[in-house]
């Protein structure tokens, strides 16, 4: 079987998984232009929410079909290996599934874990780290790679002080606008910033429990950072919304937002 192409140019074909737009996150604005409610409301992944994004026939967990399910625990068995050296522009991590079969962390790897509140997140930046790492999207099985940006490879102007990765399945659609931003997306997987203690491996899929986001606007398209926490961190039950990021946590979300 010939490996699998990357999809065509949007919006001809979207992934292959039908994504969650950021816009049915049932999002709001406050003062510290942090889009938040509670936890439960903010990315609940309820049915009523997610039927115009991926269908009745799977809008909701007890009526997801019992392959969803077989997924989510085959992913346990999910490897990872690199390909080239780390900071040249071959450099690739791969993944691929029990049986061997190379899978595409975006397209392959499931998005939920069967809690409310708690979805997979793929990890491509560890904290403490310079290389701007993403998953390939235009590439066939989406590996993860350094981005270049006019023929260089792009690093951050310092470590980053959290984890930075992408949830499975999700696209910000570049053909939606969003009516208080007034920006559409940027044609991207959604991004999640984990503030936990840890500094987690590239490659790592995790359980995070979500907690707020920020509107973040990049040369006039929408990018979406999902704040988040591993729900295995120590802090993780201390956390429910912003709020408590905000108490407990001081100058983290000013600190993503820069």
């Amino acid at each position: 079987t010939p490996p699998r192409r990357p999809p065509p140019p949007w919006p001809t074909q979207r992934p292959l998984r039908t994504p969650i737009p950021p816009s049915d996150f049932s999002l709001r604005r406050s003062s510290s232009r942090v889009m938040s409610t509670a936890a439960r409301s903010l990315l609940a992944f309820r049915a009523a929410r997610l039927r115009p994004a991926i269908g009745a026939a799977a809008a909701a967990r007890r009526t997801l079909p019992l392959g969803a399910f077989a997924r989510t625990r085959a992913f346990a068995s999910v490897t990872s290996h690199t390909e080239g050296e780390m900071g040249t522009p071959a450099y690739r991590m791969r993944f691929k599934d029990a049986s061997g079969k190379e899978v595409s962390p975006w397209h392959d790897i499931p998005l939920y874990t069967g809690k409310d509140g708690v979805v997979n997140a793929l990890f491509e930046i560890p904290k403490n780290t310079k290389p701007k790492m993403e998953v390939a999207t235009k590439e066939a099985n989406n590996p993860i790679a350094q981005d270049v940006k006019k023929g260089k490879l792009r690093d951050y102007h310092g470590p980053i002080f959290w984890n930075y990765g992408m949830f499975p399945q999700t696209w910000e659609d570049p053909n939606l606008v969003h009516s208080e931003t007034k920006c559409a997306g940027d044609n991207d997987p959604v991004d999640v910033v984990e503030i936990g203690a840890e500094a987690l491996p590239q490659g790592a899929v995790e359980p995070v429990k979500v907690l707020g986001t920020l509107a973040m606007i990049d040369d006039g398209e929408l990018d979406w950072k999902v704040i988040a926490i591993r729900t295995s961190d120590p802090l993780a039950a201390e956390l429910s919304d912003i709020g408590d990021v905000e108490a407990k946590c001081p100058g983290v979300i000013s600190g993503i937002r820069e």
